[in-house]
């Protein structure tokens, strides 16, 4: 069978495991269903024409288990919907139309919308398994499995998806090495092809050209996956073509951001930081740094390397704080928890990010694209990645939790700055009014001032008035920190009318 031969004779051990993933997945619905029941969805994309050469393969194999093959394939009997519209190009019609003739497929075309076509086709055929060429990343992929029920509502099958974590780097892979045809479009620069009304050629594949028709590379040639989508028009909503308002976190604006107190939590995860091993240095600095701009840090914890104990304290400030940051347990290693621990805190499973993914291939090679790269496992359906052009790697947002992949202070000074650049558009991390703060110092007694300060504080509910000494024997010393310089001012002379002048000296 020339597709299992031409994956066979590669030299891409990535593409040999995805193969053999899906393979073993097709064979396995062979093996639930019976070739009556199982049909394949294909609309002539890039994907679906991976899954038409996956199933021809899989079939071939599961009929040689079975010894009913002599070696060479003659039918294809998985029936193939096919739902016709008029909005699809003419290409992708024709593509499709060749293919059914070429490898004999038992085509059902559909000309209603997909979900109607689908019920009516159930009723009348025995169908309980339908092969899709989902991937992840797909707007419809979310929640999905390789075997997944049918959503609520639509009428009961199987979903089954072979290539269901396959990146865009995989799909080429395949359709070059297989040397199979494809639609046209792709070699026109087309990288993602929905309908004539939302689908034009990637930019990103544009060639300079001195000739008044603009001419584009094949889509095989696009360098970052992750842009395969670039080519995708998006529409404005509403309907009158009017752009929605950005979402504000709830706030009226920008004067009533400045002015609410905005909380934020900070976990730490590292066992060597709770045995004493490694000093804790990023936890207070990513402190300072939030009083900086004006937020309040409410919390801050050290947990374990283990997953429930991430996920109980995300779980634990997410709704209690405006922002949870993260720091430690990110990488590749077996105590690299922190995304599995956000990821169970949200109640969602972990899942391959082809975007994340492609960042990490083009900072660390193909030594990080194996079978199951856990690097590129994140929070599926809740992720948002923070690009910046400092950064080799994105940062991680999950709704209003962040994980920062700093190791350091300098990475951490870095990966802040970013985040506070990137805030400007997005408003996640609001600059506030900075805080004012005075310090005054005194060899008063703590009895002495125990009571003064308790009232004071009574009096002034809008000010932190904090008390610490750095040594036992050394002089107290009396912070005052809040947003409104005026109040501090006040409530200093206030404290100091409370004492015999001369009592406090102000600290610069």
């Amino acid at each position: 069978m020339e597709i299992d031969k031409a994956i066979r004779e590669s030299d891409d051990t990535r593409l040999k495991t995805k193969y053999n993933n899906a393979i073993y997945v097709i064979k396995r619905a062979l093996a639930l269903y019976s070739i009556e029941e199982v049909a394949f969805s294909f609309n002539g994309g890039k994907d679906s024409t991976v899954l038409l050469h996956l199933l021809r393969a899989g079939y071939f194999l599961h009929r040689v288990e079975q010894s009913c093959s002599n070696g060479i394939l003659t039918d294809f009997p998985i029936r193939t919907i096919y739902f016709e519209s008029t909005s699809v190009f003419p290409e992708i019609n024709t593509f499709t139309y060749d293919t059914s003739k070429t490898y004999g497929l038992q085509l059902d075309i559909i000309r209603t919308d997909f979900k109607s076509g689908l019920e009516a086709l159930l009723k009348a055929k025995p169908i309980r398994a339908i092969f899709l060429g989902v991937r992840i990343g797909d707007p419809t992929a979310v929640g999905q499995e390789q075997f997944s029920p049918s959503s609520p509502g639509w009428p009961p099958f199987m979903r089954v998806n072979p290539i269901l974590d396959w990146s865009y780097r995989d799909v080429w892979a395949f359709l070059l090495t297989c040397k199979v045809q494809y639609c046209s479009l792709y070699d026109q620069g087309y990288t993602s092809i929905g309908s004539v009304y939302d689908t034009v050629p990637n930019a990103l594949l544009s060639i300079s050209s001195t000739s008044s028709k603009e001419k584009f590379k094949p889509a095989y040639l696009l360098p970052d996956g992750r842009l395969e989508r670039a080519g995708r028009v998006k529409k404005n909503s509403p309907i009158d073509g009017t752009r929605c308002p950005a979402v504000n976190n709830g706030l009226d604006g920008v004067n009533s951001q400045k002015n609410r107190m905005f909380t934020a939590s900070v976990i730490g995860v590292g066992d060597e930081m709770l045995f004493g091993t490694v000093e804790d240095q990023l936890g207070p600095s990513l402190c300072r740094k939030l009083h900086s701009i004006g937020w309040l840090t409410s919390q801050a914890s050290v947990v374990r390397n283990d997953i429930d104990s991430v996920a109980e304290e995300v779980e634990r400030f997410k709704s209690t704080s405006d922002m949870v940051f993260l720091y430690g347990g990110v990488g590749p290693l077996h105590s690299d928890v922190t995304s599995a621990g956000v990821a169970k805190a949200f109640g969602v499973r972990l899942a391959p990010d082809e975007e994340f993914e492609e960042f990490l291939r083009h900072l660390i090679g193909d030594q990080c694209t194996g079978d199951r790269n856990e690097m590129a496992q994140l929070p599926e359906g809740i992720t948002e990645l923070l690009h910046h052009e400092k950064l080799g790697v994105p940062l991680i947002k999950c709704h209003n939790v962040i994980v920062l992949s700093a190791t350091n202070a300098t990475e951490l000074d870095e990966q802040w700055d970013c985040l506070v650049e990137l805030s400007g558009s997005d408003g996640f991390l609001v600059t506030t009014e900075p805080y004012s703060a005075k310090r005054l110092t005194t060899n008063l007694t703590d009895v002495e001032t125990a009571q003064p300060l308790s009232k004071l504080c009574l009096e002034f509910p809008d000010l932190y008035i904090g008390c610490f000494r750095r040594s036992r024997r050394g002089p107290l010393v009396i912070s005052f920190e809040g947003k409104d310089p005026s109040r501090i001012e006040v409530a200093v002379e206030a404290v100091c009318k409370k004492f015999n002048p001369g009592a406090f000296s102000e600290v610069n």
